[in-house]
């Protein structure tokens, strides 16, 4: 798996520093156009980015839209669903960003080719609702070795300064992304998260997708056990060997079936599990890496500090929460709000509370009703129409900005 950290990220944003300066330069003589707009994703086709690719290309036709993949495989894949696509680090990437009157993403400038976002109108979509603390809040966001925190700091806000429009689910996660970025008042806009529309959709379509990459499911309960990361740490909810045939044993006794679905940049070995029974299947972020279009077809999900819990409050389904390091997590990577008041006081720190809580049909009652409290403290939006929203937003903002009609 992944051995990203923040450390290396920031460490290669430092050595192409050159670049930078020259793809600001090239800025300088490139007018953009309005109407050409170009996506991208750090965790690949998916996300917010690709739901307003596919809703633009509908709602005007005359628009530019261009997928910009970060390889080869992925701009297959882009072609395969019928984007119109080109590779980020080629030389059309780069001429592309550079005359894109929007550039949306979903993770960072990097999202799409770096160096050609100088003057561009950025639409900065993010990829979840914070509940750890991101960016500028973050202490590890500046973990950088030999560069300074202050440089990167400085290096971050800078970059910032690029956003134009970014979507939040409610007016207390825009307060928390104006804060990690910085951002002025007005950017933020209180749309809802159009990663979401899809969370709402029929449990139909995202069991098909299930089966088309794990094989049949049948009538089993569908649990998905999707933990966050640990910036280069092993994750200590990785289950023992002993836990491992425990949690077999639990899933037959409940006919359920376990989707185990490790973060992209996790540390640790999941993939015994599937080995001890077959009720166990591993969905590698490889195999599917937007987790969102699956969540109508899952019953129970299991997390620990990830933003998917947020997402899946809205089908207001049981969310347990397993979180062994809570008190070194939030000392390191930092909260917005009491690890106790995200969980509702139900999480556990080891499998065997975890099965015996999940053993109990009041208990799964009441992480259900937790769950809708955390959908009506953080959705402000739930009729599938967060795309339409931002759509209309970016319209309105880029006529403000190159003039002309909406």
């Amino acid at each position: 798996m992944s051995g990203f950290t923040f450390a290396k990220g920031n460490f290669l944003k430092v050595v192409s520093s050159p670049l930078y300066f020259l793809g600001a330069v090239a800025s300088m003589f490139v007018k953009r156009d309005r109407n050409l707009w170009v996506f991208a994703s750090g965790s690949g086709i998916g996300e917010g980015p690709l739901a307003l690719y596919k809703y633009a290309s509908v709602a005007d036709k005359d628009l530019k839209l261009v997928w910009l993949a970060r390889s080869k495989p992925e701009l297959v894949e882009a072609k395969t669903l019928c984007l119109n696509a080109a590779t980020r680090n080629s030389w059309r990437g780069f001429r592309l960003t550079l005359r894109a009157g929007a550039i949306v993403v979903s993770h960072g400038l990097g999202d799409a080719n770096r160096f050609g976002v100088r003057g561009a109108f950025v639409l900065q979509m993010w990829h979840g609702i914070p509940l750890k603390k991101i960016q500028l809040d973050s202490p590890v966001t500046f973990s950088g070795g030999f560069v300074s925190r202050q440089i990167l700091k400085r290096a971050y806000r800078r970059s910032t300064q690029s956003i134009r429009l970014m979507p939040a689910a409610s007016k207390l996660s825009a307060k928390r992304l104006e804060s990690a970025f910085g951002l002025s008042e007005g950017v933020v806009a209180v749309t809802g998260d159009p990663r979401d529309d899809v969370v709402l959709s029929e449990p139909a379509a995202a069991k098909r997708i299930l089966e088309q990459k794990l094989g049949e499911i049948g009538r089993a309960r569908l649990v998905l056990f999707a933990p966050t990361w640990r910036d280069g740490q092993a994750d200590p909810v990785v289950p023992s060997d002993k836990e491992w045939l425990s949690i077999a044993t639990f899933l037959e006794e409940t006919n359920s079936l376990l989707v185990v679905r490790p973060h992209p940049h996790a540390v640790g070995d999941y993939s015994i599990g599937s080995s001890v029974s077959k009720r166990i299947r591993m969905l590698s972020p490889k195999l599917q890496n937007d987790v969102n279009p699956i969540l109508p077809a899952v019953d129970l999900l299991i997390t620990d500090y990830s933003s998917i819990a947020f997402d899946f409050s809205l089908l207001e389904r049981p969310i347990a929460f397993l979180a062994p390091d809570v008190v070194d997590y939030a000392k390191t990577r930092g909260l917005y709000e009491k690890y106790s008041a995200f969980s509702g006081g139900s999480e556990v720190t080891n499998w065997r509370d975890l099965l015996n809580l999940l053993r109990s049909e009041s208990t799964l009652n009441k992480l259900a009703a937790h769950a809708r409290q955390l959908a009506k403290m953080h959705q402000d939006f739930r009729d599938g129409k967060n795309t339409a929203r931002v759509y209309e937003e970016l319209r309105k903002r880029l006529v403000a900005r190159f003039g002309g009609e909406s």
